[in-house]
C-alpha cells in the first residue's frame, strides 16, 4: 500500500513538472491527446496512459554499461583553457548584457602565453576576442598604444588590433615587430594561428631606429616564423631615398644569425697586380646546429681567379674547430712588362677538444705555398704576409689509468718561406713514464727523494734539405760553433713528383732517455739536487768516412744495419737564496727595496764518447798532407750522435729580482703601498770547462727583463760576452781574425766581445686606465648586453668570448685612440771581425675621428734597409646597423685597395663592437 502511494505522488509531480517545460518551447508544441473511458460493462483491458510514463521497479537495476559509461561526454567543455588575469590603472567596467569587460588606463591582459598592454582594452567574453588602442589626451595626441607579447615575439602597434585568443588571429593597424634580427612593418596586418605574418603595403629592415637608414619596400610581405620572410616585387630604400634596386620577389632568412643560410655579397677593390676585383662573393652554408660551410670565390680583371672553401664545426661540451683552404691561380696577360704566373694554395685548419676522459686529439695546421705568401694579400690576416716561418700539429695523447705510463703521437710540419725549407715529422711519437720514488718510505733524505723517469721518442722526419754525398766539410761544425753564420742551404721543391725521392731520404731514429735524481737539503740554507742521465739512440744507418785522393777531398757513405748509440752525464747543482733590504726614511715616496738573489752552483761530468773504444766517431784523414779528424757516424742524423770531447764544468747561474715598495697616494686615513718591479730578472750565466784543453771559460750570457710606466713598456736585453781575446793572423795572401787561448782583459782589450745582442722594447698605450683580464671582459659584455635587453643564448655567448680572448680582431669604438709599437734590435759579431746588425720599428693601432668614423693602421720601418716596411691603413665608417670598412696598402708588392660594406649583426651592435674580418679568417 505504500508502495502504491508513493507511484501516485511521483505522477503527479512529473505532471507537474512537464507542462511547463513543454510550454517553453514555442513552436513544438505536441498534439492534445484525447482521454477515452473503457466500458464498465465490457472486461477491462490494461490500455497504456499516453501521458503518464510507466513506472519502473522500485528496485535500481544498474547495469556494468551504465559503470563504464564516461560521465565527461555530457558535460560541456568553455573554450577558456587556463587563468585569465587583466588589469587597469583608471577603471574596469563589466557590461552584462553585451558579455563585454573595459579596461581603460595602462591595462593589461594576460592568458597562458600572451599579453598586451594598451591604454584601452575590451574583452568580448562572447567572441573570445580582444580590441586594444590608445586613448587621445587632452591635446590630440594618442597615448598608451598596444604592445602585444606572443612568446618571445613582440608587436608595437600605433593604431589598434583585434585578436582572437581561441584561435590566436588577428588583424592590426600600423604594426612593427620584431623577427630574429629583422623588423617588419606594415599598415594592416594579418597575423595566422601559427605565427605567420601577412602584410599589406609593408617593409623589412635591420636597423631599429623609428626612420631606418635602409629598407626593403613591398606591397605584399608573408612572414614564416622561424623559416623566411618571403615578399612581392619590392625596391630597396636608404634613408626613405628609392633606388632602382629591386627583384620581382625576395626570400630573406627569418632563422638565428647561427642557422641561416644564404648568398654572400662580395667586397670589391683594386690591386696593383691582378687589377679589379670582386672577392668573397658565394653561398652560406648553415648544414646544422654544429657545422657552417661557406663556399666564396673572386675574380680579377687581369685574369686571375680564386676559391675558397671554409668549415665552422662546435659541438658543447665536446670540440671545435674550422677548416679553411683557399686556392688561387693566375697568369698576366702578355702585355705584362714582368709576366707573373702561379698557382697557390693555403690550408688552415684548427681543431680543439673539450678536456674530458684519457685521451685528447686536437690539431693546428697552417701551411701552403710559397707564392701563396709572396703574392696573395689576406686584409683580414696582414700579419701572415710579413711572417717567414710557419707550422703545423696534429696531435693525439692518451693517460693510461691506474699506471704511470702516457702516450702521445704528433705529425709536425715546420716550413720557412725564404729558404723554402720543408720539414714534416711523420710521425712523432712518445711514451713516458712519470717519476717514480722507489724509496719514499725510507729516512735517509736523498734516498727517500730518489727518482727514476723514463721516455721513449720515435720520429721520422721527411725533409727536402739535399744533403751532399760527396764532398763533407769537416770544418762546418766548428764554425758554426764558433759564432759563425750557415748559409743558405740547397733544397729539393717539395713537389709531388719529388716526393718518392724524399721518402726515400727521410731520416729516422728512436730515443730512449732515463733520468735519475734527488733533491735534498744541505747545511739548512742549501739546496742540493744530484742527477744521472742516461740516453740511448737507435738507428738504423751510420755513416763511413773515406779520403777520396783522386779528387782530395772526404767523401762518406752510409751502411744500414741496427745501431746503438748510448752516453750518460752526471751532475750535482746547489742552490740558495739572498735577501737584501734597503729601507728609506719615514714619510718618503719609496719605502723601501727588496733585492732577491738565487745563486746556483753546478757540476757536470760527460765522459769522451769520441774515444775509439766507443765506436761513435771515426778517425778520417782530411787532406793530402795527412792531417786527420774524428768525425761523427752520425753526424746530421736525427738526434745527432753521442757528445764529443770530455767535459768537467763547473756552471755558474745568478738571477736577481729587484722590487720597491711604494707609497699610493689615498684619501682615507690608512696608508696604502704598492709593489713595483725594478727588475723582473736579471740573470748571468756561464760555465768553465776543467777538461778542455783551450777556450776553458764558456761565454757569458747576460739577459734582463722590465717594464715601465706601469707596465705599458715592455724591455729584454740579452747579450753573450766572449772573454777572450782575437788575433790577426795570415793565411796565404789574406789576412784572418781568431780566437786566441787568452783572456781579452790580458791582451788590452777589455772584458770580452759582445758577440750577439739582442734588445725587445714593446709597448701598448691608450686612454683605458686599466688592463683587464679576458674573464673582466667577458663578464662586462655580459651584464651590458643584459642591461640593454638581450637575452643570452650559445650564439651570443660565442660572440662574448671571441671578443674577450681576442680583442685585437674586433674594433672597439669606445677607446678614442690605441697605439701598439715595438723595436726590435739584433748584433751579431763573428771572430773574423764581420758584423751584422738588424733594427726594425713596428707601429700599430686605431684613431677615432668621431663617434663614428675610426682610422686603423699597421706600418713599420727598418732602419738597416732604410725603408718604411709593408704597410696597411684601414678606415672604418659605423653606420649604425651598417659598417663600411676600406682597406689601403699604399705601397709595395701588395699595392691595393678594398672597400666592404655590410649590414651589422644586433648582437655586435649591442655589444659596442664591430668585428675586423670573418670568423672563417681564424682558422
Amino acid at each position: 500500500m505504500h508502495n502504491i502511494k508513493l507511484a501516485f505522488i511521483s505522477i503527479f509531480l512529473l505532471q507537474c513538472l512537464a507542462l511547463p517545460l513543454f510550454g517553453q518551447e514555442p513552436g513544438n508544441i505536441p498534439a492534445e491527446n484525447i482521454l477515452i473511458a473503457p466500458d464498465t460493462l465490457l472486461n477491462p483491458g490494461v490500455l497504456p496512459d499516453t501521458l503518464l510514463p510507466v513506472l519502473p521497479d522500485s528496485i535500481l537495476i544498474i547495469t556494468e554499461e551504465d559503470l563504464l559509461a564516461d560521465t565527461t561526454k555530457t558535460v560541456p567543455q568553455g573554450d577558456i583553457e587556463t587563468v585569465i588575469n587583466y588589469y587597469a590603472e583608471d577603471s574596469i567596467i563589466s557590461d552584462f548584457s553585451q558579455n563585454k569587460v573595459f579596461l581603460y588606463k595602462d591595462a593589461w591582459f594576460e592568458y597562458g602565453n600572451i599579453r598586451l598592454d594598451a591604454d584601452y582594452i575590451v574583452i568580448d567574453w562572447e567572441k573570445n576576442e580582444l580590441f586594444a588602442s590608445g586613448l587621445e589626451d587632452t591635446t590630440g595626441v594618442v597615448q598608451g598604444t598596444p604592445v602585444f607579447k606572443e612568446g618571445q615575439s613582440i608587436y608595437e602597434i600605433r593604431k589598434d588590433m583585434r585578436y582572437n585568443f581561441k584561435t590566436s588571429k588577428a588583424i592590426i593597424t600600423d604594426v612593427v615587430t620584431q623577427q630574429d634580427e629583422g623588423l617588419l612593418r606594415g599598415q594592416t596586418v594579418k597575423k595566422g594561428g601559427d605565427g605567420s605574418i601577412y602584410l599589406n603595403k609593408g617593409f623589412y629592415t635591420t636597423c631599429d631606429l623609428v626612420e631606418p637608414h635602409w629598407h626593403i619596400s613591398s606591397s605584399k610581405i608573408k612572414s614564416i616564423r622561424g623559416k623566411q620572410v618571403i615578399s612581392g616585387p619590392f625596391n630597396l630604400y636608404f634613408n626613405n631615398i628609392p633606388t632602382p634596386l629591386g627583384l620581382p620577389f625576395g626570400i630573406i632568412p627569418d632563422t638565428p644569425e647561427e642557422k641561416t643560410s644564404g648568398i654572400l655579397f662580395p667586397s670589391y677593390g683594386q690591386e696593383r697586380v691582378r687589377g679589379l676585383f670582386l672577392r668573397d662573393f658565394g653561398y652560406y652554408f648553415a648544414i646544422n646546429d654544429y657545422v657552417h660551410t661557406q663556399v666564396t670565390g673572386e675574380v680579377f680583371s687581369l685574369g686571375g681567379y680564386g676559391a675558397k672553401w671554409g668549415t665552422v664545426y662546435n659541438k658543447r661540451y665536446r670540440y671545435k674547430g674550422g677548416f679553411n683552404i683557399d686556392f688561387q691561380k693566375f697568369e698576366s696577360p702578355e702585355t705584362a712588362e714582368v709576366p707573373v704566373e702561379y698557382d697557390a694554395f693555403w690550408l688552415r685548419w684548427n681543431h680543439t677538444p673539450e678536456s674530458r676522459g684519457n685521451s685528447r686529439f686536437s690539431a693546428s695546421a697552417n701551411f701552403g705555398t710559397k707564392s701563396y705568401n709572396d703574392n696573395i694579400l689576406n686584409p683580414g690576416n696582414f700579419q701572415q704576409n710579413m711572417n717567414s716561418d710557419f707550422s703545423s700539429n696534429i696531435a693525439y695523447s692518451k693517460t693510461f689509468a691506474g699506471t704511470p705510463f702516457s702516450m702521445s703521437a704528433n705529425l709536425r710540419h715546420s716550413q720557412n718561406q725564404v729558404t723554402d725549407e720543408v720539414n714534416l715529422l711523420l710521425p712523432d711519437i712518445a711514451v713516458n713514464m712519470n717519476r717514480q720514488n722507489p724509496f719514499r718510505n725510507v729516512r735517509f733524505e736523498p734516498l727517500k727523494t730518489l727518482n727514476v723517469a723514463w721516455n721513449f721518442n720515435a720520429q721520422n722526419s721527411i725533409n727536402n734539405r739535399v744533403t751532399t754525398e760527396f764532398g763533407v766539410d769537416p770544418n762546418l761544425m766548428q764554425q758554426i760553433e764558433e759564432f759563425g753564420q750557415p748559409g743558405a742551404p740547397e733544397v729539393l721543391p717539395f713537389t709531388f713528383a719529388n716526393l718518392p725521392q724524399l721518402l726515400r731520404e727521410a731520416d729516422n731514429g728512436m730515443r730512449h732517455t732515463v733520468p735519475i735524481s734527488s733533491n735534498f737539503t744541505l747545511f739548512r740554507f742549501f739546496t742540493g739536487t744530484a742527477s744521472l742521465n742516461w740516453t740511448e739512440l737507435w738507428y738504423f744507418d751510420r755513416i763511413n768516412y773515406y779520403y777520396n785522393r783522386q779528387e782530395d777531398r772526404l767523401d762518406q757513405i752510409l751502411e744500414p744495419g741496427f745501431n746503438r748509440v748510448g752516453f750518460y752525464n752526471s751532475s750535482f747543482n746547489m742552490s740558495t737564496n739572498i735577501y737584501g733590504f734597503y729601507t728609506f726614511k719615514k714619510g718618503a715616496k719609496i719605502e723601501a727595496i727588496r733585492h732577491h738573489m738565487q745563486p746556483t752552483f753546478g757540476f757536470t761530468s760527460t765522459p769522451d764518447f769520441s774515444d775509439p773504444r766507443y765506436g761513435f766517431y771515426q778517425e778520417v784523414q782530411t787532406d793530402a798532407q795527412g792531417n786527420t779528424r774524428r768525425m761523427s757516424r752520425y753526424q746530421g742524423f736525427i738526434y745527432g750522435g753521442a757528445p764529443m770531447g770530455e767535459a768537467r764544468a763547473l756552471s755558474i747561474n745568478i738571477r736577481n729580482v729587484v722590487e720597491a715598495k711604494i707609497r699610493m697616494e689615498s684619501d682615507t686615513a690608512e696608508v696604502e703601498t704598492k709593489k713595483v718591479p725594478l727588475l723582473q730578472t736579471l740573470n748571468v750565466a756561464t760555465n768553465y770547462n776543467f777538461a778542455a784543453d783551450s777556450f776553458n771559460l764558456a761565454p757569458i750570457n747576460i739577459n734582463t727583463r722590465t717594464s715601465l710606466f706601469d707596465n705599458k713598456i715592455s724591455v729584454f736585453l740579452s747579450t753573450n760576452l766572449d772573454p777572450y781575446a782575437t788575433g790577426t793572423f795570415t793565411q796565404g795572401e789574406r789576412e784572418v781574425t781568431r780566437r786566441i787561448n787568452d783572456f781579452a782583459f790580458r791582451q788590452g782589450q777589455g772584458l770580452g766581445r759582445i758577440r750577439s745582442a739582442t734588445l725587445n722594447l714593446n709597448g701598448s698605450i691608450n686612454p683605458s686606465q686599466t688592463e683587464k683580464s679576458s674573464a673582466e671582459v667577458r663578464d662586462e659584455l655580459t651584464n651590458d648586453y643584459l642591461n640593454q635587453g638581450g637575452q643570452m643564448n650559445e650564439f651570443v655567448e660565442n660572440e662574448i668570448d671571441r671578443i674577450a680572448n681576442d680583442p685585437s680582431q674586433y674594433i672597439d669604438w669606445s677607446i678614442p685612440w690605441n697605439m701598439t709599437f715595438g723595436y726590435n734590435l739584433s748584433y751579431n759579431r763573428g771572430t773574423s771581425g764581420n758584423v751584422n746588425v738588424t733594427q726594425a720599428v713596428n707601429i700599430s693601432g686605431d684613431l677615432s675621428l668621431s663617434d663614428k668614423w675610426k682610422i686603423n693602421f699597421n706600418s713599420g720601418y727598418d732602419v738597416a734597409a732604410n725603408r718604411i716596411t709593408q704597410t696597411m691603413i684601414g678606415i672604418a665608417r659605423d653606420l649604425h646597423c651598417w659598417q663600411m670598412n676600406v682597406n689601403w696598402v699604399p705601397f709595395g708588392r701588395f699595392t691595393s685597395y678594398n672597400i666592404d660594406i655590410r649590414v651589422k649583426s644586433n648582437i655586435l651592435r649591442d655589444l659596442k663592437v664591430s668585428r675586423r674580418r670573418s670568423f672563417f679568417d681564424s682558422f
